[in-house]
């Protein structure tokens, strides 16, 4: 008789302990979707379709159960009072997981092109300050003719704060120099979030001038992403959603999300740096980075190749 009231009396707590610890997961899982939901901000309906696929374009879902290959976009975006601001990076990137690589390209700012939906030829990264992100994703899909599927902004403060939440970045540095009071030593440094923002910033003692400082903009953000996949746990999700829901926004959703921790952590076994060639010209006492037609469909065609 003591021995089964003592199963029963067992059973009792075994089943209080599951029950609290389904209700905790339960509890972290809305907590991680909630901010997930935070960060999720959906393009507005697309007036004008630059570029579709067979997969539809333009945003459009992506078959991320069966690991299909897509392209984002990454706009840093420098915010101004009263403003818009202006996307001070955009950076391209082509995620294939059947050859788990990623290609990746900045393009240059000062490029000079076609604005969809202005009809008038400027800066590609005032798209952003003309019309927002579907401006600035529907201008990056017509300079390049090929789909932006996703897209991630943050403002600054946020991308020093991811790289603070993830523990800082190593980076290998070409060449020492002194930017905003901090010292970058040549070789392999750690940033964290303030100094990283200096590092990814300087461009006019680089030999290669804004080419170089995308370089350095590219390493980094390869070294954040290698560090995100690896969020392993629940808490961890949660800490980095809900510290950076303030100055992060995208399209990607939190079913998305799942899928892509899930499906994609290898992706970034190999990543591919290419540079858009250009040469700089002023127009009208105005400086522009010019991209020729032959440029853009190389880089269209490596992205085509790439995404199989």
């Amino acid at each position: 008789m003591k021995l089964k009231r003592g199963i029963q009396i067992s059973l009792v707590i075994l089943s209080l302990m599951i029950a609290i610890v389904l209700g905790y997961a339960v509890y972290l899982y809305l907590n991680v979707k909630s901010a997930a939901n935070d960060i999720y901000e959906p393009r507005e309906p697309v007036k004008q379709v630059s570029i579709v696929d067979n997969r539809g374009g333009g945003g459009f879902p992506i078959d991320l159960e069966n690991e299909e290959p897509f392209n984002a976009l990454i706009l840093g975006v420098d915010t101004r009072a009263n403003d818009h601001g202006r996307s001070d990076t955009m950076i391209v990137l082509s995620v294939n997981p059947a050859q788990k690589s990623v290609l990746m390209f900045n393009i240059p700012r000062d490029t000079r092109t076609s604005i969809v939906g202005r009809g008038t030829e400027d800066k590609i990264n005032h798209a952003y300050a003309f019309g927002g992100v579907n401006m600035s994703v529907q201008t990056v899909e017509q300079f390049l003719g090929v789909p932006m599927h996703y897209y991630l902004k943050v403002d600054m403060e946020g991308f020093a704060r991811v790289i603070d939440l993830v523990g800082g970045v190593d980076v290998e540095n070409p060449f020492a120099f002194e930017y905003e009071g901090y010292q970058f030593d040549k070789g392999t440094i750690h940033l964290d979030g303030a100094n990283a923002l200096g590092f990814s910033r300087m461009r006019y003692e680089d030999p290669k001038g804004d080419l170089g400082r995308n370089d350095r903009q590219r390493e980094i953000i390869k070294q954040v992403l290698k560090s995100t996949v690896q969020v392993s746990t629940v808490f961890q999700l949660e800490s980095l959603l809900g510290e950076v829901s303030e100055h992060v926004k995208t399209d990607v959703s939190f079913d998305e999300m799942k899928h892509m921790l899930t499906k994609y952590r290898n992706v970034l076994e190999h990543v591919e740096s290419v540079e858009i060639k250009g040469t700089g010209k002023k127009i009208d006492g105005v400086y522009y980075y010019m991209v020729e037609q032959s440029e853009k469909d190389r880089i269209h065609q490596l992205i085509k190749e790439h995404s199989g």
